[in-house]
C-alpha cells in the first residue's frame, strides 16, 4: 500500500506541474524532462517519492523569488525509466519527438540508464543534471560532455581521503574492495590519487562473498591502515573476520563508507556476536559526502540548511514518506536548473529585443551552448553547501566520523574548495598516539664493540712494536754468525710480512659507524692487500728455507750439496715470484672488480622492550660482483703455499744444516700457523652473522701466526747472542751419541765418571759436556801431564772461534772439523780422574789425521748442529738418569757442523 500511495503522490505532482496554480499563469514555462524510476522496483521507486517533497519545496521557494527568477516556472515532465535501458531510451525519444521539447533533463538514478542517455545528449543539444547518480565513470567529460550532477561522485571522497591520510602521516595503506562495479571504480580512482600523493598502496584485496582470506592477506603484509569499499550487507562478515584475526585496536585503523547504524546487530551469517563486531569496529573512521551543510548560513533561498530540513521533514511526515539522503541534492538541483535557464532565457530575450536582424531566433545548438556555459558559472550557497562545478563534477565537502563507544561522532570536515580539513571534535586513538601505518623497522648496525676493538688494537700495537724491535735487533747484529748464517734478507721479509699482517687488523675492525662509505671502500682494498702480501712475505721465506733443507738432504752426498748452500739468488727470486703473483691478483681485483661496501640484512627482531616496532640488524661488508671467484683464487694460491710449506717442514723435521740454523724454529712455526689458519678461516665463515665473533677469530689467527713465527724464528738467536747457549736447552736438542759410542768402543772402558765444571779465565759463559761413561779406572795418572797440551789446543780453538763471524758458511766447515778434533781429545782425556793415567798413545792416535778422516767417513749421514768447545775447562754433570741412557751427549759451546758417518 505504501508503494502505491507514493506512486499516487508522484502522479499528482506530475499533474500539478502540467496545470499551474493561479499565480503561475503569468510566468513563462520552462519545460524540463524529469527521468526517474516511478514504477517497477518498489525500493527504487521510493527514491522518487522521497525526494518529491524537496522538489516541491524548491518550486515553492522559487515562486516567491523576485524577478528574474520569479518570471519563470519550471515545468517538470516526469518519465518513468524503470531503470531499464530500453524503456528509458524509448521514453526519452517519445518525449523529444512528441513534445513538449525539453530545454534540460533532470534526474537519473540508475547508472546504466543515465550513462546511455548522457552519451546521446550532445546530439540533441541538451544538458542533463542529476542529483542521485554517483558512479565515477560518469565523470569522463570526453564521453559525457553535457552531463552534470549536484551530488558528488563516489570518487570525490578519495581526494578528501588522501588529504586525511597526509594529515596523520600515513604513507602506506591497503584496500579491501567488494567485487562490484561501483566499488571497483572507486578503488581504481583511489589508487591513482594515492600514486599522485606518493602514498604506497601496499596491498589491494578484493572479495565477493568470503572476505576472511583477503583480511588475512592484509595482516600478513603488515597493512595497518585499511580503506574499505563494500556494501553494508557484508559489513558484519568483514568485521567478524577482523575480530577473529585481531586486526583492531591500537595497531590498526579502518576507514569505511558511511552506513546507517545498527547493521552490526545482523550477525546471523557470522560466528560472532554483536558485541564482538562492536569491539572490532570501535575506533574505525567513516568518510561520506556531506548531504546537508552544517553551516548556519542563509543560502540562495533565504533559508539556512537547518530551516530547510525542518520544512522538508514536515512535508514528508504529512505524506508518510521516509527521508532520503539525496533530498538536499534534489532541492539544490532544482535551484541550479532555475538559475541556469533564467540566465539563458534572459540572454535570449535580450538578443531578440536588441538584435539588428528582424525575426531573430536562437537555434537549439546556441541554447545548448549557452546552458553549458551557464552551468560552468554556477556559484551559490545551497542547503548542501557551496554549489560549484569543475569539469561537470560537484565540488563537495566530505565529513569524517569516528565510531566511539558504538556511535558515529563527527571529527573533521574536508572542503574541496579550500583543500583544508576543518576540526570538529577530537579523534580518539589508543595510547593518545596515531596508529602507525606500518610496523616500523629501525636499522641497527652490527658493529664491532669499541672495547673489543681497543683490546685488539693494543695487542696489535704490542705485536708491531715487537716486530720492529726484532727488525732493529737483526740489523744491529747482522754480522753475528747466528744472524748471517740464517739468511738475513729472508728474516727481514718475515718481519715485514708480520708488520703488514698486523696492520690489516686496524682496517678489518672499521665500519660505517667510524668512517664514511668512501673511506670504508678504501679500507676494504687496503686490508686485503696488507693481509695477502703479509701472508706471502712471511710464509714465502719459510717455504724456500724448508725447501732448501729438503733439497739439501735429498742426496746423501754432502760434497754435491755443500757448495749450493751459499747460493741465495734462486731463493730470493722464488720469494719475489710469490710476491709478484700476489700483486698481480690484487691489481686485477682492483681494476676488473673492485671491492665495494655492501650491506647484509639479517632476520628482523622484535623490540626487547615490547614496543610496536622491529629491529633490522645489518652489517657492512667488503664484496664485489664475482666475490666467490676471487676468494677461490686467493684461497687456492695461499692454500698451496701453506700446505706445501707444511709438507716440506714435516719431511725435514729431523734435518738441520748450519746455513739455515733456524730450521727447527721455522718448522715449529709452520706446524702452529697452518692449522690455526685453516681452522680460523672455516670458523670465520661460520660466524659471518656475528661481527664481534668473526673479528675475534680473524684477529686471533693473525696475531697467533705472527707472534709464533717471530718468536720461534728470532728468540733462539736472541738467546745465543745475548746469553750464549744454555746447556740444558742444548742437550735436549742436539745429541752426538754415535760419535760418543765410537770413543767408548776404542777406549774399552765401562766405568762411570763424573762431569767436571770449570770456568774459563776470560769470563765466557758456562757450558756442559757429556762425558764418557764406564771409562776404566786403570788409566794412568799421566792424564795430568796431558792437561797442559789440551790447554794449548783450547787456546788455538779460541782464536779460531773469534774468526767465525768473518767466515762464510762454506769456509766454516773446515774450521768446524778441526775444532771437533780438539773436542774429541778433550772429551777423552780431561774427564779422567786425577788418580788415573792417560794413555799417551791414545792421545796421539786421536790427534792423527788418519784417525780424523776415518771418523768422518764412518759416522752418520746426517748433519747435526753441534756445539764445540771454544775455551778450556770442562764440567761433567749427569743430564739424564742412568736408566734413561747409558750414554751422554757432547755439549760444547761453539756452533759448528759435526759430520758423522755410518
Amino acid at each position: 500500500m505504501e508503494y502505491w500511495w507514493n506512486l499516487l503522490n508522484v502522479l499528482i505532482f506530475w499533474e500539478l506541474t502540467q496545470v499551474p496554480l493561479c499565480y503561475c499563469l503569468v510566468r513563462h514555462k520552462l519545460p524540463v524532462l524529469w527521468i526517474m524510476p516511478v514504477s517497477g522496483d518498489p525500493a527504487r521507486g521510493n527514491i522518487t517519492a522521497e525526494v518529491l517533497p524537496a522538489v516541491e519545496l524548491a518550486l515553492s521557494h522559487l515562486s516567491e523569488q523576485p524577478s528574474p527568477l520569479g518570471n519563470y516556472e519550471l515545468q517538470f515532465h516526469l518519465t518513468d525509466s524503470e531503470c531499464d535501458n530500453g524503456k528509458a531510451l524509448k521514453a526519452f525519444f517519445d518525449t523529444i519527438f512528441n513534445g513538449p521539447k525539453p530545454i534540460m533533463i533532470f534526474g537519473g538514478v540508475c547508472s546504466s540508464v543515465t550513462s546511455i542517455l548522457a552519451q546521446s545528449l550532445e546530439g540533441f543539444n541538451l544538458v542533463q543534471l542529476s542529483f542521485a547518480v554517483t558512479a565515477p565513470s560518469l565523470a569522463n567529460k570526453r564521453r559525457f560532455p553535457n552531463f552534470f550532477r549536484t551530488v558528488p561522485s563516489d570518487s570525490a571522497v578519495n581526494v578528501a581521503l588522501v588529504r586525511f591520510l597526509r594529515q596523520y602521516g600515513w604513507s602506506r595503506v591497503g584496500t579491501l574492495t567488494q567485487r562490484e562495479q561501483k566499488f571497483t571504480e572507486v578503488q581504481r580512482d583511489l589508487s591513482r590519487h594515492l600514486e599522485v600523493a606518493n602514498i604506497q598502496l601496499a596491498e589491494a584485496e578484493s572479495f565477493s562473498e568470503v572476505p576472511c582470506d583477503c583480511v588475512k592477506k592484509l595482516k600478513d603484509n603488515d597493512v595497518r591502515i585499511v580503506i574499505a569499499h563494500f556494501d553494508v550487507s557484508l559489513a558484519a562478515k568483514v568485521f567478524c573476520c577482523v575480530y577473529n584475526l585481531s586486526m583492531y585496536g591500537q595497531k590498526y585503523q579502518w576507514i569505511l563508507p558511511d552506513w546507517t547504524q545498527g547493521w552490526w546487530t545482523n550477525t546471523d551469517s557470522t560466528n560472532c556476536t554483536a558485541k564482538d563486531i562492536l569491539t572490532a569496529i570501535e575506533g574505525s573512521i567513516s568518510a561520506e559526502i556531506e548531504t546537508l551543510s552544517s553551516r548556519h548560513i542563509r543560502g540562495i533561498s533565504g533559508r539556512t540548511p537547518q530551516e530547510y530540513e525542518k520544512e522538508y521533514d514536515e512535508r514528508r511526515w504529512l505524506q508518510g514518506l521516509a527521508a532520503s539522503k539525496l533530498h538536499g541534492f534534489a532541492y539544490d538541483g532544482t535551484w541550479v536548473i532555475a538559475k541556469v535557464l533564467t540566465r539563458v532565457m534572459e540572454t535570449v530575450r535580450y538578443r531578440e529585443k536588441y538584435s539588428i536582424h528582424r525575426n531573430f531566433t536562437v537555434t537549439d545548438q546556441e541554447v545548448g551552448q549557452m546552458i553549458l556555459e551557464a552551468m560552468d558559472n554556477i556559484n551559490f550557497f545551497g542547503v548542501t553547501g557551496h554549489i560549484m562545478f569543475q569539469k561537470g563534477e560537484r565540488i563537495a565537502s566530505v565529513k569524517f566520523a569516528q565510531y566511539q563507544d558504538g556511535k558515529a561522532v563527527d571529527i573533521e570536515k574536508y572542503s574541496a574548495i579550500t583543500d583544508e580539513l576543518e576540526f570538529i571534535s577530537p579523534i580518539r586513538f589508543q595510547r593518545d598516539k596515531p596508529t602507525k601505518d606500518r610496523t616500523h623497522v629501525y636499522p641497527q648496525r652490527k658493529r664491532i664493540s669499541i672495547l673489543l676493538y681497543g683490546v685488539v688494537a693494543f695487542l696489535t700495537f704490542l705485536g708491531i712494536f715487537t716486530a720492529c724491535s726484532l727488525l732493529v735487533f737483526s740489523v744491529k747484529h747482522h754480522n753475528h754468525w747466528a744472524i748471517s748464517m740464517s739468511r738475513p734478507f729472508m728474516n727481514t721479509l718475515i718481519i715485514l710480512g708480520a708488520l703488514l699482517s698486523y696492520s690489516s687488523i686496524f682496517f678489518i675492525g672499521l665500519d660505517g659507524s667510524y668512517v664514511s662509505d668512501r673511506v670504508f671502500e678504501v679500507s676494504c682494498s687496503v686490508q686485503i692487500s696488507c693481509l695477502s702480501i703479509g701472508c706471502t712475505a712471511s710464509f714465502g721465506p719459510m717455504f724456500v728455507k724448508t725447501w732448501k733443507i729438503h733439497s739439501f738432504f735429498k742426496n746423501h752426498s754432502m760434497e754435491k750439496k755443500l757448495p749450493q748452500t751459499t747460493k741465495d739468488y734462486g731463493l730470493v727470486l722464488l720469494v719475489m715470484l710469490l710476491l709478484l703473483i700476489d700483486l698481480s691478483l690484487l691489481i686485477c681485483l682492483q681494476i676488473l672488480d673492485p671491492l665495494r661496501r655492501t650491506v647484509k640484512e639479517y632476520r628482523k627482531e622484535a623490540d626487547p622492550h615490547g614496543q610496536d616496532f622491529l629491529i633490522q640488524p645489518f652489517s657492512e661488508r667488503c664484496e664485489n660482483t664475482y666475490m666467490g671467484f676471487w676468494m677461490a683464487a686467493f684461497y687456492v694460491y695461499k692454500g698451496i703455499l701453506l700446505l706445501s710449506t707444511c709438507f716440506l717442514a714435516w719431511t725435514t723435521r729431523h734435518m738441520n744444516i748450519p746455513a739455515i740454523n733456524d730450521s727447527r724454529g721455522i718448522r715449529f712455526s709452520v706446524f702452529v700457523s697452518v692449522p690455526v689458519i685453516l681452522v680460523g678461516t672455516c670458523a670465520s665463515m661460520l660466524w659471518q652473522d656475528q661481527p664481534n665473533v668473526q673479528f675475534c677469530i680473524v684477529t686471533l689467527v693473525i696475531i697467533t701466526c705472527c707472534c709464533s713465527t717471530l718468536c720461534m724464528v728470532f728468540l733462539p738467536k736472541i738467546i745465543i747472542i745475548r746469553m750464549g747457549p744454555d746447556p740444558g736447552f742444548l742437550s735436549r736438542r742436539f745429541h752426538l751419541t754415535q760419535w760418543h759410542s765410537e770413543l767408548q768402543k776404542e777406549s774399552g772402558q765401562d766405568n762411570d765418571v763424573r762431569n767436571i765444571l770449570e770456568q774459563d779465565d776470560t769470563g765466557a759463559s758456562d757450558f756442559v759436556t757429556d762425558v764418557t761413561q764406564n771409562i776404566s779406572l786403570s788409566l794412568d795418572i799421566e792424564n795430568l801431564h796431558l792437561t797442559q797440551h789440551i790447554n794449548e789446543l783450547d787456546s788455538e780453538l779460541e782464536d779460531l772461534t773469534r774468526q767465525l763471524n768473518e767466515l762464510s758458511p762454506a769456509v766454516m766447515e773446515n774450521v768446524i772439523i778441526r775444532s771437533f778434533v780438539h773436542k774429541a781429545v778433550k772429551e777423552k782425556c780431561l774427564t779422567l780422574p786425577e788418580s788415573s793415567k792417560c794413555n799417551r798413545n791414545l792421545l796421539e792416535d786421536i790427534n792423527s789425521p788418519e784417525h780424523i778422516q776415518r771418523r768422518l767417513s764412518l759416522q752418520l749421514p746426517i748433519l747435526h748442529l753441534a756445539y764445540l768447545p771454544s775455551i778450556g775447562g770442562v764440567d761433567s754433570s749427569p743430564l739424564n738418569s742412568p736408566s734413561d741412557s747409558p750414554q751422554r751427549t757432547l755439549m760444547p759451546r761453539t756452533y759448528g757442523v759435526l759430520v758423522t758417518g755410518l
